[in-house]
């Protein structure tokens, strides 16, 4: 990932990682998603979200309470 970056979720749950990457939109943070999941078995590996390292602190308390619940 490009300099200025910073992973800020990581889930092997396709839906979580949408939802996380919606919550975020819609509090204006750019995020971008890099699948790490195996092409053959997507029952193996993760996916990542990044933001921009200036949006951390926001982006953190947004996410906070997805895998609580």
């Amino acid at each position: 990932m490009e300099k200025g970056w910073k992973s800020i979720y990581v889930s092997a749950d396709e839906y979580l990682i949408s939802i996380a990457k919606d919550l975020l939109q819609e509090n204006g943070i750019e995020s971008v998603v890099i699948n790490h999941k195996d092409s053959s078995y997507v029952i193996w590996g993760e996916a990542e979200i990044y933001i921009r390292e200036e949006d951390e602190k926001q982006a953190l308390e947004i996410l906070v309470n997805l895998n609580k619940g």
